[in-house]
């Protein structure tokens, strides 16, 4: 049995449910008992109509690996598409005169295309829960489940930022990544920081958290699932970071934090106070050093 509180619900190999009055097999009750509900059936050979309480618990979660791999590739598609309204709209209204290559590179341009994007990702996850799952709660279907007390993974957040930043110091860290030109100007630092803080790491904890691991723990066991979830994670780091295994290790260590939150405290949201904490602490970080955002070269020293 597995240590963690949140056990899913019934699985596709599951042939049968207990009841009062015997065992029904869990195909012949999703299709004539529905979820909450209490049934009828028949009882010996008079055929008299015996009510029995069926509860069917709702599949948990709601979506399939295939939906989960369509959420996937309708991202891709969305971040596309996000950075390309924001570049044509850029080139058309506000900098005619730049060729798109030139504004493809800009930092400000990147940062909106990505926020447009995951914009486009939140409403179809949206869709995809109430419309094609039919859950009528988003935030439950999700295990959202807002901690009663923020105050201990706020704190913990900025513990885990301090001590990743000391782990750093004992890696091998490229001098020059990709996410360094996101820093060249104060302007770039204050969107990025506000941008790390708000949607970012809200879309990231409701597809990596909220749809991926569920799906992969009812598949591989909590342990696997929970590695899994971070290397995925990680991954979605890894173009900014040129792939270099000591940036990649810290924020895969990130990606095994949250996702552990997840499992033990059955709480998407446990692990979004997290993950805002942990980069509104490395952004302050970085405004304390730069005197800031003033003199962003200091952070290439």
């Amino acid at each position: 049995m597995s240590a963690f509180p949140d056990n899913p619900g019934l699985g596709p190999g599951d042939r049968s449910q207990e009841n009062g009055s015997g065992d029904l097999s869990s195909s012949e009750t999703s299709e004539v008992l529905p979820s909450r509900t209490v049934a009828e059936v028949s009882s010996g050979d008079a055929g008299i109509p015996t009510p029995v309480s069926a509860f069917v618990p709702p599949r948990d979660p709601a979506w399939s690996g295939l939906d989960t791999l369509r959420l996937t590739l309708i991202a891709m598609v969305a971040l596309v598409a996000g950075t390309c309204a924001v570049l044509f709209g850029v080139h058309f209204w506000v900098l005619p005169r730049t060729p798109l290559g030139g504004l493809g590179r800009l930092p400000l341009v990147g940062v909106a295309g990505q926020a447009v994007g995951y914009v486009l990702v939140l409403a179809y996850m949206y869709v995809l829960v109430t419309r094609e799952c039919g859950r009528a709660d988003f935030l439950e279907a999700l295990h959202w489940n807002w901690p009663q007390t923020v105050a201990p993974y706020l704190a913990g957040g900025v513990a885990l930022a301090l001590a990743l930043q000391l782990l750093a110091r004992l890696l091998p860290m490229p001098k020059n990544l990709p996410i360094d030109t996101f820093f060249q100007t104060p302007a770039e630092a204050w969107v990025l920081s506000v941008f790390s803080v708000t949607l970012a790491p809200l879309v990231e904890e409701l597809f990596f958290r909220g749809f991926l691991y569920p799906v992969l723990q009812r598949g591989m066991g909590v342990t696997a699932a929970i590695f899994v979830t971070a290397f995925a994670f990680a991954l979605l780091h890894g173009a900014q970071l040129m792939f270099a295994w000591g940036p990649v290790l810290v924020i895969a260590l990130v990606g095994v934090t949250l996702t552990m939150v997840r499992a033990y405290k059955n709480s998407v949201a446990a692990g979004l106070l997290i993950h805002v904490t942990y980069n509104g602490t490395i952004s302050a970080l970085m405004f304390v050093g730069t005197d800031g955002f003033r003199h962003l070269e200091k952070l290439n020293r």
